[in-house]
């Protein structure tokens, strides 16, 4: 028989030292120590705790009485193996990755570890340090309670830390609850059943040949209310309930790293939604993109001319489309990052840019980190590059054929790219298409694909950080006041330059992911998707920390789109928080090559909804503006939005609190499966009603998005024929919210009191009640000239009385009159009974007789 003496150690105020839980028994001449377990230690504010458990060495988050994420002894792990060794990279997937184009490799003698004993060697009202024993080694666990429902946590290993390869944090669950978060994916919103990788992985079947993990966030949320974000650059690897339902793991390959630990945090809020915002405040608030940036913005893949460009930019006013913006794909320039234009198809590009803006045009363009050192005409700054040191010291496998990327981790190559860029910026470039930037990948399983930068850093963990260099030398060079980024990769942290992620090249159909194909040659693919997966992959994005996000409307590989995906995708990019429209094809609405059944309709329908999504931005701009303060997603994935409601469907979402949007998403189809949530929703185009909480199916001819307002929601609008944000020098021609911003055209559903304050202080407000309505309305800094109220579902009786401080107020013949007239009111039978209502400038108070 041994001895066993287990000791707690505790600093509470001031350092004091006791041991807990001993008593002696003499038997057979031995001292028997029992320990008994120390009380539990509780880091609480508000309504959220952090419990450590010394019975059975538990943490528990805690909400109220309820449960959220609970780590048990054996949730806190460490991959030990005979040896670290430099040559292998530790990526974690093989261990846990379903699908791959290599077999699973595992170290040798790999082992996980858990705690067997733990000490508490300090205590104090917001932190707890955690002495752990495991059976090869100890560790350190700091716990710090940083901000009502955020707790910082890092697991340090210390004896035998040498020979820790990974490190695995695995909670239990609520084994119901739905699964968000981790960045951008293509199969479902919901990660429940799934196994993601943190980086780029190999896979030999679909058509891309990898994952298509461009952004990639190790932070996840249930719909229970917890986060948890592992704040590390390492090749990552996460199991969402796939092995068991009442447990995720997250697996950090930390490698020759491991001893300087492993940081995460944890979460708690009311409302799955608000997580985010803990997640921004360790990471950083995104950075709000110029307001133009929203779009629309439309662009051309191969015909990329300064013909073509004016041509472009003439033909939208011409033919009355909605658009802010516009860039030139390559190739414009005389190589890869020359930082000048081709004189051939660019001969005056100043003059260019000038009629560009003189249309209310922004202008962009593509760019991307490389240097083509084999190209004669980049000839002399690849080798200013090279004499300067501005690539990385050791490249590894290189992705694209112009050589190495600029290694951003110098402070003077990053200084000398700017440099350059500034030639653009200067001229009045206002943003760019940043493509590629992928090529520091970890390499195949095991071994490393070896790259060393200038900070010391290697790919390790250069895979993820060098996309913030990347995009911080671009958005540095940006007008102060904001530019536009239209960024194809990300990580955690990048959100705060401003970057609007596109999903890369996706399939011009409506594929799903993963779904076998034929293209037109008839060769059989397995899709990365098309509309149905770049639908999944903002809404992904939104909760995971980048909520600026638009697809490719028409889609890229295999086009061109026929004219039912074309419609369909730019039907559900206008509620997107981003709109940009162009295809590998070259496809624009007005056009009908041969090769298209694309028809005067598609122009038609086109306009429809490329106005309605600039006719939202006081709407969507109030959003992004909030974003700071609440950290709510534009684009909300149902099942998050409504928990309750245990559903989760990849293809009908909010777009803020008061939209439901449910794109059509499947060819051929006429109809809509819709879920909708608790509540009264109005059909935006025929004034209709649904109740919920229940699922219908819905009548969605083409050309028809189904679309819905909340009962009390204010949606306010710009003017019906509003053109750009930008200013213009032809107002006759183009109508510009720079020249003025107008009258706000609020859409109301009449419902329990409510009211909108936009972004620049204006006030709407409403409140039915079963005899009257009472609308308010009060002028901010920039809605200055009034408010012409658009009220659905008012039923099929007209007003009795519409008074404006205690006056009765004139009713005009026809909307037209009413828009001209400085006050007034109008009463329509169609779409279910529509009211309008104009009120002029400065605070107003309008009372609805029924």
């Amino acid at each position: 028989m041994s001895a066993v003496c287990v000791s707690v150690r505790t600093r509470v105020g001031t350092t004091f030292h006791r041991r807990l839980g001993f008593w002696l028994v003499a038997s057979l001449g031995w001292l028997h120590c029992q320990p008994q377990p120390g009380p539990k230690v509780t880091l609480a504010q508000g309504d959220t705790s952090l419990i450590f458990d010394p019975a059975d060495l538990s943490l528990r988050l805690v909400r109220g009485e309820k449960p959220l994420l609970v780590f048990p002894r054996d949730a806190l792990a460490l991959g030990v193996v005979d040896q670290v060794k430099g040559s292998l990279n530790y990526d974690p997937w093989p261990l846990v990755g379903e699908e791959g184009a290599f077999p699973a490799s595992t170290p040798d003698g790999l082992s996980w570890e858990s705690p067997t004993a733990a000490t508490v060697d300090e205590a104090t009202e917001k932190s707890l340090r955690l002495h752990l024993t495991f059976p090869r080694g100890t560790a350190q666990l700091a716990i710090d309670q940083t901000d009502s429902g955020r707790y910082r946590l890092q697991l340090v290993p210390k004896a035998e830390a040498a020979r820790v390869a990974y490190v695995r944090l695995m909670p239990q669950i609520d084994a119901q609850e739905g699964l968000y978060g981790l960045g951008a994916v293509e199969d479902q919103v919901n990660h429940r059943g799934k196994r993601r990788a943190m980086q780029i992985e190999l896979m030999a079947e679909v058509e891309s040949g990898y994952n298509d993990m461009h952004v990639p966030i190790p932070f996840a949320i249930g719909t229970t209310g917890w986060g948890l974000f592992v704040e590390s650059r390492h090749p990552a690897a996460w199991d969402m309930a796939a092995t068991q339902p009442d447990r995720i793991a997250a697996l950090v390959g930390t490698g020759p790293d491991s001893p300087k630990g492993l940081l995460f945090h944890l979460f708690s809020a009311a409302h799955p939604l608000d997580v985010t915002k803990k997640y921004y405040d360790v990471t950083g608030t995104p950075g709000l993109p110029a307001r133009f940036a929203l779009g629309p913005w439309l662009w051309r893949d191969d015909h990329v001319t300064q013909a073509q460009i004016l041509a472009d930019c003439n033909s939208m006013r011409d033919l009355d489309l909605a658009d802010n913006g516009i860039w030139a794909d390559r190739p414009y320039s005389t190589g890869i990052s020359t930082f000048d234009y081709d004189k051939k198809t660019f001969p005056d590009p100043d003059a260019m840019l000038r009629t560009v803006r003189d249309l209310g045009f922004a202008f962009a363009l593509w760019h991307s980190p490389y240097m083509d050192d084999s190209d004669p005409a980049t000839a002399m700054l690849a080798q200013e590059a090279t004499q300067g040191g501005f690539y990385p010291p050791q490249a590894g496998i290189l992705f694209t054929k112009w050589g190495q990327p600029i290694d951003f981790s110098n402070p003077a190559a990053a200084a000398w790219w700017q440099r350059n860029l500034r030639r653009y910026s200067d001229a009045g470039v206002v943003g760019y298409k940043l493509d590629y930037g992928e090529d520091v990948q970890i390499g195949l399983p095991g071994g490393r694909n070896v790259w060393k930068f200038f900070d010391g850093s290697d790919e390790r963990t250069g895979q993820a950080t060098y996309k913030l260099g990347y995009h911080r030398a671009f958005a540095e060079t940006l007008p102060k006041d904001g530019g536009f980024l239209l960024c194809r990769v990300g990580t955690y942290g990048g959100q705060r330059y401003g970057c609007v992620i596109w999903p890369g090249d996706m399939d011009a159909n409506m594929a799903r992911y993963g779904e076998r194909r034929k293209d037109r040659g008839g060769k059989e693919y397995v899709a990365i998707g098309g509309l149905p997966a770049t639908v999944i992959y903002g809404l992904s994005l939104g909760p995971s920390g980048y909520p600026f996000y638009g697809a490719d409307t028409g889609g890229y590989r295999h086009s061109p789109p026929d004219k039912e995906t074309f419609v369909r995708w730019f039907e559900q990019t206008s509620l997107s928080s981003v709109m940009q429209v162009g295809t590998s094809s070259d496809n624009v609405p007005w056009e009908t090559p041969p090769d298209t059944d694309f028809d005067a309709e598609v122009l038609a329908l086109y306009r429809i909804y490329a106005r309605l999504h600039l006719r939202l931005w006081p709407y969507e701009w109030t959003l992004a503006t909030r974003i700071a303060t609440d950290g709510r997603p534009i684009q909300r994935p149902l099942g998050l939005a409504y928990p309750e409601l245990g559903q989760h469907p990849d293809d009908v979402y909010l777009f803020g609190d008061d939209l439901l949007v449910a794109p059509v998403v499947d060819h051929g189809a006429r109809k809509k499966r819709v879920i909708f949530p608790p509540g009264r929703w109005i059909d935006w185009w025929q004034g209709t009603s649904l109740n919920g909480p229940q699922t219908v199916t819905v009548a969605a001819p083409l050309g028809v998005l189904p679309l819905y307002i909340r009962e009390g929601a204010i949606v306010p609008l710009l003017r019906p024929t509003i053109d750009t944000l930008l200013p213009t020098t032809q107002p006759a021609r183009v109508d510009s919210y720079a020249t003025t911003p107008g009258l706000l055209y609020p859409r109301v559903v009449p419902g329990p009191a409510s009211q909108f304050v936009l972004f620049d202080e204006s006030v709407l407000a409403q409140e039915d009640s079963e005899r009257q309505l009472v609308l308010r309305s009060t002028s901010g800094r920039e809605f200055t000239s009034g408010a012409l109220f658009e009220v659905l579902a008012w039923g099929a009786r007209s007003p009795s009385a519409v008074q404006r401080a205690g006056a009765l107020m004139a009713e005009q013949p026809s909307l037209s009159e009413l828009e001209k007239a400085e006050s007034g009111w109008l009463y329509d039978a169609a779409r279910g009974g529509t009211l309008y209502i104009k009120v002029p400038r400065g605070d107003q108070r309008v009372v609805v007789q029924k």
